[in-house]
């Protein structure tokens, strides 16, 4: 008996140092991801708890955290086998920020100065009804049933496409949302907010307040092989600076999106791996650090955070359209963006009109062509914060095709040449792209 419980105890000890080594800390991130997702859904789209865990949060290990809401005080808690408990805040006009035990709730803090579009105008260049609009070019039929067929049918759970929206001349030509969804829902962006934050340096880049061919204005790398990394670099993602982004472990971006304070400074920190502009490595990091360098251009917090909904959301009458902040006060410009589907097309439309918003040149024309244009090293898939189709990823969609993309299938492609705009939300990477729009296309009759 005495030897079985020997056994037993060493037994025991192993599981537990397995448990410790493999699974422990990995339980940090998946109460971080479920809280933050549970928060944001719920305070930023209004959805319940029961709508976040079957949908956002049904994802291997995040499906294992136990969630509740707090309406009063506004945030949200999550626990995996009762540890590891991570909290979530929800502040007006910052969203849902993931916070640590040192996080000061009672400090004050500064908020966006919002301004809604009041144009008497339909969309999208007001935010009346759109106006009913056929055209002789474009099989209906066969568009509309592309479109329903990017839907599961019910009681299937594998496309999960929640939105679709399909403009063609500036009009919404197709539009059709899952159960629980409508025009008016918020939805995650994931990482097209990055294609935001790109378009932030566009637009200082216009009102001539920035050179994206100097060099990164960072101190700290001044004095090192670091200096040599410019703007352009980093916009384009091939710093040369180390970085892992895998989402189904443990590495720098998780680690980052769930338990850094600043952002901004975690790519920021590491060292060089490659000399720049001869390596291509996808980083959210480096775009939080972009958002950083944002914040430096200018003297107050409060022009920084005023400036994205000035400059382009609010001038663009995307309402809707929030960026989350971390805890330093930083737009998490990798991946925290929410808005509608409509809201996310008026962002496509304005890269449609080469940063022309209903008269006003918000970027230079060339800007959209910087964008598109592909990184070198990434075999044509992608530009400055943007997705390309120029090295045929989807094979039967047109080449010109460039997009801003985010985690579990989120779309706003760009078609120049055919005044196209097509927007997918939803929450499976397994989604077909290449079928879908390419049906959508094969609906334009004079635009095979």
């Amino acid at each position: 008996m005495k030897k079985f419980l020997k056994y037993f105890a060493l037994g025991l000890l192993a599981l537990l140092v397995y448990f410790g080594i493999t699974t422990y800390p990995k339980l940090d991130l998946i109460s971080g991801f479920s809280a933050k997702s549970i928060a944001s859904g719920h305070f930023i789209d209004n959805r319940s708890i029961e709508i976040i865990e079957q949908g956002d949060n049904d994802i291997p290990l995040v499906n294992k955290a136990t969630n509740a809401i707090n309406d009063t005080g506004k945030f949200a808690t999550s626990s995996v086998y009762g540890i590891m408990e991570r909290k979530a805040i929800y502040r007006e006009g910052l969203g849902a920020t993931l916070i640590n035990k040192d996080f000061d709730t009672s400090k004050p803090y500064e908020v966006p100065k919002r301004t809604k579009n009041t144009t008497n105008l339909p969309f999208p260049y007001g935010n009346n009804e759109p106006k009913d609009t056929l055209f002789a070019t474009i099989d209906y039929k066969k568009l509309n049933a592309v479109v329903a067929n990017a839907f599961d049918k019910e009681g299937e759970k594998s496309k999960r496409t929640r939105a679709v929206l399909v403009i063609y001349k500036d009009k919404i030509i197709a539009e059709k949302y899952d159960t629980n969804f409508n025009k008016n829902s918020r939805l995650l962006g994931w990482s097209m907010t990055k294609s935001i934050t790109a378009t932030m340096f566009g637009i200082l880049q216009k009102q001539g307040k920035i050179d994206i061919t100097k060099s990164a204005p960072i101190a700290e790398w001044k004095k090192d092989n670091r200096a040599k990394i410019t703007l352009n670099d980093l916009l384009h993602m091939n710093s040369g600076l180390e970085w892992e982004e895998k989402y189904d472990k443990i590495c720098d971006a998780t680690r980052m999106l769930f338990q850094a304070e600043d952002m901004s400074r975690v790519q920021l920190e590491k060292p060089v791996a490659f000399a720049p502009n001869t390596h291509w490595n996808y980083s959210s990091g480096t775009t939080n650090l972009l958002s950083g360098i944002l914040r430096n251009q200018f003297k107050t917090h409060q022009e920084y955070l005023d400036f994205w909904y000035t400059n382009l959301l609010d001038k663009i009458g995307m309402n809707s359209a929030l960026i989350e902040t971390d805890m330093a006060g930083n737009f998490v410009g990798s991946s925290y963006g929410w808005a509608t589907a409509r809201d996310w097309g008026k962002f496509g439309l304005l890269y449609l009109h080469k940063g022309n918003w209903n008269g006003e040149q918000l970027f230079d024309e060339s800007w959209a062509k910087y964008v598109a244009t592909p990184t070198n090293t990434s075999n044509g898939r992608y530009g400055a914060q943007f997705w390309l189709n120029a090295g045929g990823h989807f094979p039967d969609v047109p080449r010109e095709m460039y997009y801003a993309s985010g985690y579990q299938g989120q779309m706003v492609a760009i078609f120049p040449s055919r005044d196209l705009v097509i927007v997918h939300l939803g929450l499976s990477e397994k989604f077909d792209f290449n079928g879908f729009l390419s049906g959508v296309i094969g609906s334009l009759k004079n635009n095979n």
